[in-house]
């Protein structure tokens, strides 16, 4: 009998309640831009409850700093979740306005932030941006408030000139609405400073000595998403370069043609060696070629980038940018996209997933180690060397801190979880970058909601979770059919889902209480999210070589091949002893044949003959990750 407290069952008819990370910031003075005559000082205030971290210096090119903070603005301010119209917020608001409309704009701001707090807290739950001084770079992070884009603006220290001795840390500045008012009113003709830190601040306003407090209830989700996403940039990941009229060719489209429900909303990257990298936009199937060069891979790849009207976001920076790197992890997870622009380097991460998108969040998770124990040696070993250094490459690790190799990639991507690193993926460098003052709850942190700890605890610790079957759907998809035995409810559940070929779940039944009673409006039960990790988990296992691959007996592939008139698409199946092969133009009609034979061996042979054949021929896996 084990000894172990069993994880209790959500009652149906309770939804958990999103847990949230109380965020204290306190700022001498109230971020602003101080112009005068001939000169102009962008004074950032900083956060008085962190160690402090200073800078001051004359920025060379004020305009391109103008323009690289208003799209980093863009991102911590998008929202793009789909919310129906109510007015309630706005005339309370109005209201709020009316009663302030006679005090000073220190004193507004004050009453907004205290307004915010009664009425509406969950209304400013994203974070100052993370501002980090180091030897050879200012950056600053910033993280969405609908949790689908990570930003990083690198300012290079020879942008600045007549520098004072700066202090190195990481802090939080205050980056209100009047801030980026005051951002728009840079000028190249006027010299500009850049202040950060709390003396700066003092010189510059005449309140110096007032607090400005916040307190941010940010939802754990937000947090968890950020520190997430920012530490996959260390993984495995395939890249090209782009130049920037390729990335406005794509973005001119979108802007152009609207997104039609119902269909595709994917940006499709079709990677060939020795090619230059192909952008489809879809549905409309817009092929935008690229022109910086060929694909550098081993292999050819297709993968499927979500979120791409996020890159509008970016648009301010685009003409200042003169190489643009792409970064993907595969279909339907984070990507990176890396602008680079003469000592400016803004990156953004696309996450692939939002909030309310819980299949392809999952999916995500399996690729981060899942630990809340605090790293041990291995981790204590790498921010005892950064400590010194501030920042290092995974080479200089290595050697410093005589850990393997697997332990050191285990130990970084820990670091980042916990907020204490950073991975530069410009740079290609870590960086000791504390999210926080104070510690984070790592427990708090490792799973999403409470179904997700209990679907953990039902695959990995009890191993209840068994998939018994697998039937794959022409045009649609793979069904899964699991079985999750709850020892405490003495029931064998059976949750069923339709994994689309990017790898969302697009549709989802259990016979489980909850489901029967609410569906998915209040989220996944705890037997589909077992589900979904049990086959994630398998698939990651075969991956990798940990787990033999099954033998098949039905299965859709499809391939594709592009020409200067259009494109031929070929689907595969096999099912058990019959092969059926459709081919034709992607808009027009397709042929059928069918073949059948005396054995299931005898069809998966040909099947995988029908595979290799299309592969040597050029064409591309469509679904290939």
């Amino acid at each position: 009998m084990s000894d172990e407290t069993p994880t209790p069952e959500v009652p149906p008819d309770e939804t958990p309640a999103p847990e949230r990370t109380e965020v204290h910031l306190a700022y001498e003075g109230a971020s602003r831009l101080i112009s005068s005559e001939g000169s102009a000082r962008l004074a950032l205030a900083a956060n008085v409850l962190r160690d402090p971290a200073r800078f001051d210096g004359v920025i060379r090119d004020p305009i391109r700093f103008r323009e690289a903070m208003s799209a980093l603005h863009a991102v911590v301010a998008s929202d793009m979740r789909y919310r129906p119209k109510d007015r309630t917020a706005y005339l309370a608001y109005t209201r709020m306005r009316r009663d302030s409309s006679g005090l000073d704009a220190w004193q507004a701001q004050r009453e907004y932030f205290s307004w915010l707090l009664r009425n509406d807290p969950l209304a400013f739950v994203i974070l100052d941006p993370v501002v980090t001084v180091h030897p050879d770079q200012v950056l600053f992070e910033v993280f969405s408030k609908d949790e689908g884009a990570y930003a990083k603006l690198g300012v290079d220290r020879e942008c600045f000139a007549s520098e004072a001795e700066p202090t190195y840390g990481t802090t939080n500045v205050d980056f209100s609405p009047s801030l980026y008012r005051g951002l728009q009113q840079m000028r190249s003709y006027r010299e500009t400073r850049l202040t950060i830190g709390r003396e700066g601040v003092g010189l510059a306003t005449k309140t110096a000595g007032e607090v400005l407090e916040k307190t941010i209830r940010v939802p754990d989700s937000w947090l968890r998403g950020f520190l997430q996403v920012q530490s996959s940039a260390a993984l495995p990941r395939d890249s090209f370069s782009l130049r920037p009229i390729d990335l406005y060719n794509a973005l001119r489209h979108l802007r152009l043609h609207a997104d039609e429900k119902g269909r595709r909303r994917g940006l499709r990257v079709e990677l060939m060696p020795g090619r230059p990298p192909l952008l489809v936009l879809e549905p409309w199937n817009e092929v935008v070629p690229t022109t910086a060069g060929a694909y550098k891979g081993k292999s050819a790849k297709v993968a499927r980038v979500w979120g791409r009207r996020r890159l509008m976001l970016l648009q301010r920076f685009l003409p200042f940018v003169e190489e643009v790197d792409v970064h993907l992890l595969g279909s339907g997870l984070p990507s990176f996209w890396v602008l680079r622009g003469r000592g400016m380097t803004l990156t953004i991460g696309l996450t692939g997933f939002t909030a309310a998108n819980w299949s392809q969040a999952l999916n995500f998770d399996l690729l981060l180690p899942r630990k809340a124990d605090p790293g041990g040696k291995s981790l204590d070993a790498v921010l005892n060397h950064l400590e010194g250094r501030w920042s290092a490459g995974a080479g200089e690790l290595a050697k410093a801190t005589k850990l393997s190799w697997p332990a050191l990639t285990e130990a970084l991507q820990l670091g980042c979880q916990q907020g204490r690193i950073m991975y530069d993926i410009a740079a290609d460098v870590y960086r000791l970058r504390p999210l926080t003052d104070a510690p984070l709850d790592l427990v708090r942190l490792e799973y999403r909601d409470p179904r997700e700890r209990q679907a953990h605890d039902l695959l990995v610790r009890r191993g209840a979770v068994a998939i018994v079957g697998e039937n794959r759907v022409p045009g649609a998809g793979l069904e899964l059919t699991g079985r999750v035995t709850v020892e405490e409810d003495k029931r064998e559940y059976r949750p069923q889902m339709l994994l689309a070929d990017e790898g969302q779940v697009t549709r989802a039944d259990c016979t489980c209480a909850f489901h029967r009673k609410q569906g998915l409006k209040a989220g996944p039960c705890v037997h589909l999210v077992a589900l979904r990790l049990a086959y994630a988990a398998r698939e990651s296992d075969r991956a990798s070589g940990r787990a033999p691959a099954e033998t098949i007996t039905a299965e859709t592939r499809a391939f594709s091949r592009r020409d200067d008139s259009g494109e031929d698409v070929y689907q595969v199946t096999l099912d058990r002893r019959r092969l059926k092969v459709r081919w034709g133009r992607a808009d027009g009609p397709s042929r059928l044949q069918t073949l059948a034979f005396d054995s299931v061996d005898e069809a998966r042979a040909a099947y995988l003959d029908r595979v290799a054949d299309l592969t040597a021929r050029g064409f591309l896996d469509a679904f290939a990750g």
